[in-house]
């Protein structure tokens, strides 16, 4: 599949602009490689473009002074970045930052370009379907920081990801947001309830049922 097909076919929405509007799309596209770990924007940062991920994923997270993070979201292929439309929308610079997953392939459609695609209706329409969608989102991390205990918010995480998880402390701080040290802390406690055995960047699901009993309050 070529770099143009598989684009098509990651965003159907292209296949529906016209055949003239695509293909100057099409042609003034700007095709990046970037290794996990790059930080692709970040806060006060102007925005240049609306991406595209072909391959890889990006976090989206927004960072405090202290080094604290608070994940909001992942786009994956086949998605974008609510926060880049918001930038170029409102003519403003990225609040947040975005950070290469993986080794990532994604297209850039240039500020100039994604002004002019707004006058396509297929394309204003993925826009605000887009925006619909990653407000949900958001709707529902606010709704599990402020309402769900740190406990809980993590016995479901764990829940999610399989009876052996191989990650760090830090990484599990950095998805609920909170410190490696407080984090710890609780699994010390899970462990010492028998719900998980703990060792070396692992971590063993010992009891799934009491796990989802901390995880419901």
């Amino acid at each position: 599949m070529t770099a143009t097909a598989e684009l098509a076919d990651r965003y159907p929405v292209l296949s529906e602009l016209p055949p003239a509007v695509r293909d100057t799309v099409m042609a003034r596209l700007h095709t990046m490689q970037v290794p996990a770990g790059t930080v692709l924007f970040d806060d006060h940062q102007a925005c240049e473009g609306f991406p595209f991920v072909v391959k890889g994923s990006i976090r989206v997270i927004k960072a405090s002074a202290s080094g604290r993070e608070l994940p909001l979201y992942r786009v994956a292929p086949g998605e974008t970045c609510v926060i880049s439309s918001s930038c170029l929308l409102g003519h403003e610079d990225y609040n947040a930052r975005g950070i290469a997953e993986t080794d990532t392939e994604l297209v850039l459609l240039p500020k100039a370009v994604f002004d002019e695609l707004l006058a396509e209706p297929a394309f204003r329409g993925f826009v605000f379907h887009l925006f619909a969608d990653r407000i949900a989102d958001l709707m529902h991390l606010i709704e599990e920081v402020a309402f769900h205990k740190l406990d809980q918010r993590l016995a479901a995480l764990l829940l999610g990801k399989g009876r052996l998880l191989h990650t760090t402390h830090q990484q599990l701080a950095d998805e609920l947001g909170s410190v490696r040290e407080i984090v710890s802390r609780l699994l010390k406690g899970f462990a010492a309830q028998g719900l998980v055995k703990l060792s070396r960047e692992q971590i063993e699901i010992v009891d799934a049922a009491g796990l989802r009993r901390m995880a419901s309050g």
